[in-house]
């Protein structure tokens, strides 16, 4: 099995920075497509932000030239960089991650998610 987790998030007040860390662990052979979503309550889960395995990144509208999104490969880790944040970025973060696992499968999977608490 994998297991995504996440930490770094918190309660930080608006023009404020953050920084997510996501961990995959487990039966991992190499870990494709790793991003960011988020959900704020009565809303759905949406994009904030994913990286390929070579680096490339794209972005959720709201959150360009605020948030950069890295990785580092050989650790499976993927981290996301929020400065400016502002009240409406409060919701929870999940870590997405699509896994080739160790009997050649290729899965999706979620963190349990970290909530990021944007407020005065």
């Amino acid at each position: 099995q994998v297991q995504l987790v996440e930490s770094g998030g918190g309660l930080v007040q608006p023009g404020g920075s953050l920084r997510l860390s996501c961990a995959a662990s487990g039966s991992i052979l190499g870990i494709n497509t790793m991003g960011w979503y988020y959900q704020a309550p009565g809303t759905e889960r949406e994009l904030v932000a994913r990286i390929t395995r070579g680096g490339t990144t794209n972005y959720a509208d709201p959150v360009k030239g605020r948030f950069t999104n890295s990785r580092d490969n050989a650790k499976n880790t993927v981290f996301l960089q929020m400065n400016s944040l502002k009240p409406e970025d409060t919701a929870v973060y999940y870590c997405n991650a699509d896994v080739l696992t160790t009997n050649h499968y290729l899965k999706n999977f979620w963190g349990k998610g970290t909530l990021v608490n944007v407020s005065s």
